[in-house]
């Protein structure tokens, strides 16, 4: 236990209130469970130090551990919160759920047999929502975290401070939006510094090094994340890697199920598994017709990686850069709206509007004579009409 404190109390120390997700202002932190779902690297574990150190006493009532910790390769969370508990807790902080096993059956049996307590747990985006057999869906409130958006980039890292908007906002009042926004900064050369190195909030402390941290981000989540979630054995890990290799040389990518099976020696529905998880650990963004849902045997219609830093990663050749502008609008958008995918356009955005990425130069031939049809168009600082600027929709949480 001292020791555990000890690092607890060595991580708040170090931890900067300067810069907050806006996220940390949307969780109901009074709620009695709050689990926090994300990608590794999104500030799960920041975003929790953040609020014990704003808002709560450093002192015996307030721990915080993390399930990778060896102490807890002998000891049981039980057992650790009991003695918390009578040694006056009141507020327990739990990081990386998913590396220890049965972790939601305990953290159920905590919250029912200590009443006085509140509950903060972290964990992997590619935890299912709720596991039904510790029926936690009636304990906690569950929130899931993305990496940050353009909006969010740019307050960090010029100290401004944009609010967030609406898709609808953006195609009734692009023109306002952007005239604000312009009248602050210059959008368009800290967009291509975001699609590079700005996803994760560690580029704050290591622009330099972030590419190299990316690399290892990526190789720790297959490697280790979704197969210790998973149970998988090497073997498929190498071919999680392979599929992971063949999508990312050649995205966007519109999968042949059959002859992707055969290069990879596994089932159709492995694959379709594989394809699942990966986009559950925000490494792919699978694009599905609205016509057939996405559930997890469904063939995609259409993959690709989860955000364009990925690109400067796995891509064998530089990044071409019509796929970098999909890649960004899609996971900017995806966050907080439907996207999915259409014959007419590049994607047909909550079930209503259809858009078409491209360049500052390019029109409505592809999208004419659709209703509610609009181009969002990069290297363009203000939009005319239904033509508007690509960076806007980087504004939307």
């Amino acid at each position: 236990m001292e020791k555990i404190k000890e690092k607890f109390y060595r991580k708040i120390n170090t931890v900067s209130l300067k810069f907050k997700r806006t996220y940390f202002y949307s969780i109901n932190w009074e709620s009695r469970m709050i689990g926090i779902r994300g990608a590794r690297g999104v500030g799960k574990t920041t975003l929790i130090l953040q609020y014990i150190k704003e808002n709560l006493p450093i002192n015996e009532t307030v721990i915080y551990v993390s399930l990778d910790d060896i102490y807890f390769s002998s000891n049981t969370l039980s057992d650790f919160v009991d003695i918390f508990v009578k040694k006056g807790g009141r507020f327990l902080f739990v990081d990386e759920v998913h590396k220890y096993n049965n972790w939601s059956t305990e953290l159920k049996n905590i919250f029912d047999d200590f009443s006085e307590l509140k509950i903060v747990f972290t964990g992997s985006s590619i935890l299912p929502l709720i596991e039904s057999k510790s029926d936690l869906s009636r304990r906690a409130m569950m929130y899931d975290i993305s990496g940050l958006s353009f909006r969010e980039f740019l307050n960090f890292s010029e100290n401004s401070n944009f609010t967030a908007v609406t898709f609808d906002e953006i195609l009734k009042n692009h023109l306002d939006i952007a005239l604000s926004i312009n009248s602050k900064l210059r959008p368009l050369a800290k967009l291509v510094e975001y699609n590079k190195i700005g996803h994760y909030p560690y580029f704050i402390e290591n622009k330099d090094n972030y590419l190299y941290l990316l690399n290892e981000t990526i190789n720790q989540t297959i490697e280790s994340d979704i197969p210790f979630y998973l149970h998988l054995d090497i073997n498929s890990i190498d071919k999680m890697k392979k599929l992971l290799y063949i999508i990312a040389t050649s995205v966007p990518f519109k999968p042949n199920i059959s002859k992707l099976s055969q290069q990879l020696d596994i089932n159709r529905n492995t694959l379709k598994q594989f394809l699942h998880y990966l986009d559950k650990a925000n490494i792919l963004n699978l694009l599905f017709s609205s016509a057939k849902g996405d559930s997890l045997l469904l063939k995609p219609e259409k993959i690709y990686l989860k955000h364009s830093n990925l690109m400067f990663v796995l891509a064998a050749n530089d990044p071409n850069i019509g796929t970098i502008r999909e890649t960004f609008f899609l996971n900017q958008v995806k966050n907080n709206n439907s996207v999915n995918y259409t014959n007419e356009g590049d994607f047909f955005v909550n079930n209503k509007y259809r858009i078409e990425v491209g360049g500052k130069n390019k029109n409505f031939k592809q999208i004419s004579n659709i209703p509610n049809s609009f181009i969002a168009a990069d290297d363009i600082e203000f939009g005319v009409e239904n033509k508007i600027p690509l960076y806007l929709f980087g504004f939307l949480y």
